[in-house]
């Protein structure tokens, strides 16, 4: 019998906005399971306690102060990367930014920002990488999308757009690398209890009518959206691309 494998034991990944919420926890697990890791966030202070984290495994790990909207940073980035380590195994697109305004009041400025963070700068980066892969005809691409870029939601024009679109990406790079054994997958979350998640729905109102549409009755925890994405880059999840794990507690089940 072949029992499957959860380990990363040896790889190396590339998780972006892992200075906190989703992607931090995203980082932690991947070493706990043994990867190394390239962290890349914007946000370059709050980047280093993740490091700091992340060297108490014991894993080898590189920092990336990056802006994945701004494609020069993008090069930088992966020059950096190719420096340090001789390969990229897993590409964790998670960085990404939310502009919650009514269809009326969104500005371009708002517009722009989201869509390059969450859409042009995940489909550069994932070129990059992918590149890459395909010169070692393996690799494994996770991207982190949203239950708004699957149903509507109110106030999440931009948003929604943005996360679709990475949804409609993810099945286009897994038909188009699926050649060269690369797994391009993606994750669609409810809201996810981060600070900042908490902080956004901490009005008991709205926070009482999405959690009505919500069959399992909560939101979500970054260690429940990380645990899913240690499976789609382990050795575990060989035969799944091109898909997009509903982890939204049932919201799209109506």
């Amino acid at each position: 019998m072949k029992i499957p494998k959860f380990t990363l034991e040896g790889k190396i990944a590339i998780v972006t906005g892992a200075a906190r919420g989703i992607g931090r926890e995203i980082a932690l697990v991947f070493a706990h399971s043994g990867a190394h890791l390239i962290l890349v966030d914007i946000l370059q202070k709050e980047l280093m306690k993740t490091a700091e984290e992340v060297d108490r495994t014991g894993r080898k790990n590189l920092s990336i102060a990056a802006d994945i909207s701004n494609t020069k940073e993008i090069k930088r980035l992966i020059r950096d990367v190719l420096s340090e380590f001789d390969r990229i195994d897993i590409l964790v697109n998670n960085a990404g930014v939310v502009d919650n305004n009514p269809a009326t009041e969104v500005t371009e400025e708002q517009w722009d920002k989201t869509l390059n963070v969450n859409l042009k700068g995940l489909f550069f980066l994932s070129q990059a990488v992918g590149r890459h892969m395909i010169k070692e005809r393996r690799g494994k691409i996770i991207n982190i999308a949203s239950q708004a870029g699957v149903i509507a939601l109110d106030n999440h024009a931009a948003y929604s757009a943005s996360k679709a679109g990475i949804i409609s990406i993810t099945k286009t790079l897994a038909l188009e690398w699926g050649k060269f054994n690369i797994n391009v997958n993606a994750i669609a979350p409810t809201v996810i209890l981060t600070p900042l998640g908490r902080k956004a729905w901490a009005d008991p109102q709205a926070r009482s009518e999405m959690l009505k549409n919500i069959p399992l009755g909560r939101f979500g925890e970054p260690s429940e959206v990380a645990s899913i994405t240690l499976f789609l880059a382990s050795e575990a999840s060989n035969l799944i691309t091109g898909s997009t794990i509903m982890a939204d507690g049932g919201y799209t089940a109506h």
